[in-house]
């Protein structure tokens, strides 16, 4: 069914207002965890800062984000950051000082208003992509860390443990347990977990608080006490909301901000930078499974910058940050909601919750609310992080994840953070060490220029080509690859007597890469070996120094014996051919001489046979080319055979923006142009001499008038043409092979 206007509307309300039974609960649970280092006293101010984090986050984040239809709402990492930092104030450990609860409040105010403005930054440089290319161990650490602190910090409220009462003997010592926050507790995750089997309409965290608080209520029936709510340590107890306090609370938090000094700011950096980048990645994981059941695609950079805004206000008003949360996010989208629009709603019905029922909130339990966030930090913890430890290949992913947790457990998310920044790197490293730098490997007899040798030219060069060793290089060359780069070329280094290292696929080189090719370089000149390279990323600062290196030994620039640097492969295989074939006394391309007819592919063998060349010699044409100058072009239709009698002709391929592709070089003593001559078809590429170039040329109708009455002239030179054709062909199927193979 067709989604109307009015339907959309429809969808969005149902959305918002399940989004905000979701959202709400949780938030103030999470409210309520990151100012429990402060004292029970703090519990209502925590819940009141998470609602009106949902408030504030709610009805700003939709508005201008990249992800229409995600939730943001107070999240776990937010509340496990933000006690850790209060627990860490309070003990004196921040670099601060001393600092009284009060004070605390206002630092936890900076530290969340600079992790927006982080924010802001982070999708304003364009940074969403790159938090999203953090891997994935590190993130799961993070996560199941985050978890695992929520977890370990919940127990302690589930058992009802008395004020200052040390956590880990309070869980040894059931005297201290209170059976009413025990059977709330437990209700509450009962109630939580089964939700799905009692009903959809409701979401988890709903029901399993509307059993907790039901089980108070009940309790309360028999024990009268429970049924008072000054002085009840069991309750999140009475919420202010007069808003004049809170107007003034806002004014006195901005002075005290303005008062603060740049040390006690630079103290916090490292906790801004962590909160900033957890709700960032905790926002961008949402958003990509929301992209995966919408079949839509968000903007990550516009997302963050709502998503600052959004918590930069929240803390203007004294409330939670938050990030885009998956539950909430996946409940707007099963109950109908279609725009953005039910974002907005969810923020206005969390306000309307505020108002209305702060009365009732005051009356939740804290055991209620631990059994929520036992259950949610259960579900965050990456269980089938587990599985890693079944391959050998993953077991280094798995010790990841355990570090970061035991770090984050043992000491703080602070400290897990830059452990996961570390092992970041290490694992960046390991995959740039396990995947080879060496792309191919070919040997000289087995590939070959784009320069059509003569057959005997290509026996001479199958023979002495395997003196020669091609090797395509990828990735980045750096410290971590040296010696594999160094092992993949050693029996190259003491054998061939030239190398060619194709540079175009290396992303990176250090000066550690380009030291190990000075010293390859070096060992290959010491054996009158030579090292040549093709595609030098010339951007790559590097470069600069492996050039400057074969200036100063005298190898670079014009030096025509070793130009040590080419423009492409084919100009290096060029090279080396052209050298092989000088040592076998072959004539150089350059060779002033003109050749004969008889001396031609595919006329040779004729030379016994001088009434045939007599012939042939009367139906030829001679013509002379200029450098650069078109023989012919794509889309003519003359049928001639061109012979090339001194220089060379390149035949290219021409490409859409003035671009053009060299197909093939013939040179001196070869033949092209045979494709029109034999099927009178239009050429299909541009011929174009190199220099200098003289050329014997035969007409396809003067050759056909010649074997009207010679016929056995044209069933020779037809078998040689094939002959030659097919020679070329098989070259070429060998050369395609070996690089499909390699």
């Amino acid at each position: 069914m067709e989604k109307t206007p009015a339907n959309a509307l429809i969808g969005d309300f149902w959305g918002g207002l399940a989004a905000m039974l979701v959202a709400l609960p949780s938030a103030i649970a999470y409210g309520v965890v990151a100012y429990t280092p402060l004292g029970s006293d703090y519990f209502g101010y925590g819940a009141m800062a998470g609602v009106l984090g949902t408030v504030a986050i709610g009805l700003i984040a939709p508005v201008i984000g990249g992800a229409p239809r995600l939730i943001s709402a107070p999240c776990a990492p937010a509340a496990a950051v933000l006690s850790a930092l209060a627990g860490e104030l309070l003990a004196g450990r921040s670099g601060v000082g001393a600092v009284t609860p009060e004070q605390i409040l206002l630092l936890i105010t900076v530290v969340a208003l600079i992790s927006g403005l982080l924010q802001l930054a982070y999708g304003a440089i364009g940074a969403g992509r790159l938090i999203k290319f953090i891997p994935f161990p590190v993130v799961s650490g993070y996560l199941s860390g985050v978890g695992t602190l929520i977890f370990l910090g919940q127990i302690p409220k589930l058992l009802g443990l008395p004020k200052g009462t040390d956590p880990w003997k309070g869980v040894l010592n059931p005297a201290l347990w209170q059976t009413t926050a025990i059977i709330v507790g437990v209700m509450t995750m009962i109630g939580m977990v089964l939700a799905p089997r009692i009903t959809n309409k409701l979401p988890g965290p709903i029901i399993g608080l509307l059993t907790g608080m039901s089980a108070y209520f009940f309790l309360g029936t028999l024990h009268p006490e429970l049924n008072h709510l000054q002085g009840n340590p069991l309750l999140i107890g009475a919420i202010d909301l007069d808003l004049a306090s809170m107007g003034s609370g806002m004014q006195a938090r901005w002075s005290a901000v303005s008062q603060l000094a740049i040390s006690d700011i630079l103290a916090l950096l490292v906790p801004m930078i962590t909160l900033s980048v957890l709700l960032s990645i905790d926002t961008l994981k949402t958003c990509v499974v929301m992209d995966a059941l919408t079949r839509s695609r968000h903007h990550s950079n516009r997302e963050l910058i709502a998503q600052g805004a959004a918590n930069f206000a929240s803390a203007i008003v004294g409330g939670m940050p938050g990030a885009g949360t998956m539950g909430a996010t996946l409940v707007n989208l099963n109950s109908g909601a279609c725009t953005r629009i039910s974002g907005v709603i969810e923020g206005v019905f969390a306000l309307v919750a505020l108002v209305a029922l702060s009365w009732l909130i005051a009356w939740v339990p804290i055991s209620a609310l631990a059994g929520i966030l036992i259950v949610v930090a259960y579900r965050m913890v990456d269980w089938h992080s587990f599985q890693l430890l079944r391959h050998r290949s993953t077991i280094l992913d798995f010790l990841v994840i355990a570090a970061v947790v035991f770090v984050a457990v043992r000491f703080n998310l602070i400290a897990a953070s830059g452990t996961g920044i570390m092992l970041a790197i290490v694992l960046f490293l390991r995959e740039q060490i396990r995947g080879s730098v060496m792309r191919r490997k070919v040997r000289g007899d087995q590939i070959s220029s784009r320069r059509n040798r003569l057959p005997e030219e290509k026996e001479v060069l199958a023979t002495a080509g395997a003196d020669t060793t091609l090797c395509e290089l990828h990735g980045n060359l750096f410290f971590g690859t040296t010696d594999q780069l160094f092992t993949g070329l050693e029996e190259e280094i003491k054998k061939c007597h030239y190398l060619i290292l194709d540079m175009h696929w290396v992303q990176s080189i250090d000066f550690t890469a380009v030291h190990i090719l000075e010293q390859i370089e070096t060992m290959l000149r010491e054996r009158k070996a030579y090292l040549l390279f093709s595609r030098l990323p010339e951007e790559l600062p590097a470069c600069a120094a492996l050039q400057r290196h074969f200036a100063h030994v005298g190898r670079a620039g014009n030096n025509e014996v070793d130009p040590g640097f080419f423009p492409s492969v084919d100009t290096a295989l060029e090279w080396v051919e052209n050298r092989i074939l000088e040592q076998h006394q072959f004539a150089s391309t350059k060779d002033a001489r003109l050749l004969e007819l008889h001396e031609i592919s595919p006329f040779r063998g004729f030379d016994d046979e001088e009434d045939v060349l007599e012939l042939l010699r009367g139906s030829v044409g001679e013509q002379s080319y200029k450098g650069g100058e078109f023989i012919f072009r794509q889309g003519d239709s003359d049928e001639k055979i061109f012979l090339i009698r001194r220089g060379s002709v390149r035949i290219v391929l021409p490409l859409d923006r003035g671009r053009q592709h060299t197909l093939a070089i013939f040179g001196r003593g070869n033949f092209f142009g045979e494709m029109a001559f034999i099927d009178h078809g239009t050429r299909s590429a541009d011929a174009i001499a190199d220099g200098e170039t003289d050329i014997y040329v035969l007409s396809r109708y003067r050759f056909n008038k010649l074997i009207e009455q010679h016929p056995v002239l044209g069933h020779k030179v037809f078998a040689r043409l094939a002959r030659a054709m097919a020679i070329r062909l098989r070259y070429t199927n060998a050369e395609l092979l070996v690089l499909q193979s390699s």
